[in-house]
Formats: structure tokens, C-alpha cells, sequence
């Protein structure tokens, strides 16, 4: 999972570096498409992990969550899975977003009517070459975008979309709504070189308006294919949702439709956690389907402000049941 959020980032930055490439040009907003676009901050999952950070034993990469099973008081091991998870999804869509923000602060390469196209641009050296494509659409209440590459290694190719975008503008600047898609088998075809072997689409929806006391929320479904130990390739799905209240306290939740278990059958699995103001939390998972059959097998763990287990139960014996649920935040 964490190689197929990272390879959104690297896929992007090429083409950020491609399309900046032209040489030293004064910064200037543009049409208002700027303020129109998230900024990669705007839709990060903030799950609270300050003091986490500080805890003794913590190598701050995730190996912890899946290295020892917590105990009564020590730092709990879902709220772990939930803070690592979310630093990956931070990075992948931040840097999306980050290449479109940053590219549209320069003035566009050229002006069609409504349509503003910057580049086509590449080094040298570069296997493809990449331009961004805006449209403004009813005099600026909404924009469509896209990231198209190219493949230099064949004279004939032409470009091929590999992200596409739509962005509302909102009350505030950075946050209106819109989405995305990633197209890596059309990120291959623009460049085989630096995307060889990446398959499936990553979808995401975001929608920032939170002035009306809703949350804030930004969605992501990854689909996409994975080779298992005998060489078969198998569907797999990754799904996010993160929610963030005016107050500071989210919900995040992210699950799994793929072959976790001991033969080819697809199980579903699903962690949801939420927090306070303070930091205290819940997180409930349910994993089933596949080898499991007709059983469900749930797990509930809480935390307080200082992200240590309160209270730990599951249905299948994992580990033991700790401590008392009238403890938990939720």
C-alpha cells in the first residue's frame, strides 16, 4: 500500500520539474485558478500525534503497529495504524496537489479563449514531456484541469491524459470542492520509463466547505491489481475517508478488499477511528469474507490524550481483553 502511495508522488514530481523547466519566469496567479485549487495542507488528514511523536520506543514508521501488540497503557496500537496510514495518504495527495498549485502561479505557456494550456515542457533527457490544461467554466464558478504526458521515445505518440480534475472555488480561497483521478495504465503510455508496471486508477474527492458547521472531507479509492507469491495477478482495492470538524476533532476511516488470508479467497477488512479535541480516540475494525466464511471477526481499541490503550476487546482472541469501556472517548 505504502508503494503505490509513494509512486503517486514520484509520478507527479517528473512531471512538476518537466513543466517548470522552461526557464526563470515571473510568479502570477492567473485567472483566480489558484485560489480555486486546494493547496496540499488543505487536505491533510491531521490525526493528533504531537505528543505521540515524543514517546520513548516509537521509531515513528508504523513498524511498531505491526511489530508487538499493545498493552494496557502503552501507546495504542490502532491509533499507530491510523497516524502511519494517514502520513501516507498526506504524501501521495499532497504532491498532486502540490504540482497543479505550484505550476498555475506561473503564467500559462498560452491562452485559448477560456482554456489555459502551460507547456508542453521536459529536460533533455526526460522520456516524456508534459503540459497542464485548465478550462474556466461559467466565468470562474468552476474549473476543469488535466496532466497530459507524452512518450519521446515514439516520434508518433501523442498526449494522453493521466490526471484529470475538477475544482469549485469556495467562500475562502483553497476551500471549495473537487476531485481527481490518477490514470497510472495512461501515466505508462505517456512515460514507460519512469511508470513501467503501474496499473489500476486512484480516484479522489475532497470537499472543504466546512463553514456551515459540516466536516470537512476528503475521500480516496485505490484500484488497482497486486502479484501474489504464486505469481497471479489479483484485484485490489484500497479505500479512504478522513473528516475534519471546525474544532479540530476527525474521524478516519480506510479499508482493504484483497487476499489477506492463507488461500486465493478475498477478505474484507476495515478500520474506523475518530478523536476528540484532546486527542483521545476509538478506533473499530471488521474484518471478513474470504477465509473467515460466514464469520465476522471485530476489534475495538481506545486511547487517551496521551494516546496510550484504555480499553482493548476482539471477537477472535488477538490478544487479551484490557481495561474498561467506560474509559473510551466514544
Amino acid at each position: 500500500m505504502r508503494n503505490r502511495l509513494t509512486s503517486i508522488a514520484a509520478a507527479t514530481s517528473l512531471a512538476l520539474s518537466g513543466l517548470l523547466s522552461a526557464g526563470c519566469i515571473d510568479p502570477d496567479p492567473g485567472p483566480a485558478i489558484a485560489a480555486a485549487l486546494p493547496r496540499g495542507e488543505d487536505v491533510r488528514v491531521k490525526v493528533p500525534d504531537q505528543a505521540a511523536a515524543a514517546l520513548p520506543g516509537d521509531p515513528g514508521d508504523g513498524s511498531i503497529g505491526v511489530a508487538r501488540r499493545a498493552a494496557l497503557g502503552q501507546i495504542a496500537e490502532y491509533y499507530l495504524v491510523t497516524r502511519n496510514t494517514s502520513r501516507d495518504l498526506n504524501f501521495s495527495v499532497g504532491w498532486v496537489l502540490l504540482v497543479v498549485h505550484t505550476v498555475v502561479q506561473f503564467p500559462p505557456t498560452t491562452v485559448e479563449g477560456n482554456v489555459y494550456t502551460w507547456g508542453p515542457h521536459s529536460d533533455a533527457l526526460d522520456p516524456s514531456e508534459w503540459r497542464l490544461v485548465v478550462t474556466e467554466h461559467e466565468a470562474g464558478a468552476r474549473y476543469t484541469w488535466q496532466l497530459d504526458g507524452r512518450d519521446k521515445t515514439r516520434p508518433d505518440s501523442e498526449f494522453v491524459t493521466t490526471i484529470s480534475g475538477e475544482a469549485i472555488p469556495g467562500a475562502e480561497p483553497h476551500r471549495g470542492t473537487g476531485s481527481f483521478v490518477i490514470d497510472f495504465d495512461a501515466a505508462e503510455l505517456a512515460d514507460p520509463v519512469d511508470n513501467a508496471g503501474k496499473r489500476g486508477t486512484v480516484s479522489v474527492e475532497y470537499d472543504l466547505e466546512n463553514r456551515d458547521g459540516s466536516n470537512a472531507t476528503v475521500d480516496m479509492v485505490i484500484d488497482t491489481v497486486e502479484i501474489g507469491d504464486d505469481g497471479v495477478e489479483r484485484p485490489v482495492t484500497f479505500t479512504y475517508h478522513y473528516g475534519e470538524a471546525e474544532d479540530t476533532s476527525g474521524d478516519f476511516a480506510f479499508g482493504i478488499h484483497a487476499d489477506l488470508g492463507d488461500t486465493a479467497l478475498v477478505e474484507d477488512a476495515q478500520i474506523a477511528s475518530r478523536w476528540d479535541v484532546t486527542g483521545a480516540g476509538r478506533a473499530d475494525v471488521v474484518v471478513s469474507g474470504g477465509d473467515l466464511g460466514a464469520v465476522s471477526v471485530t476489534a475495538t481499541e481506545c486511547w487517551d490524550p496521551s494516546f496510550r490503550r484504555v480499553y482493548y476487546a476482539d471477537s477472535a482472541q488477538w490478544a487479551p481483553t484490557e481495561g474498561d469501556p467506560a474509559d473510551c472517548a466514544f
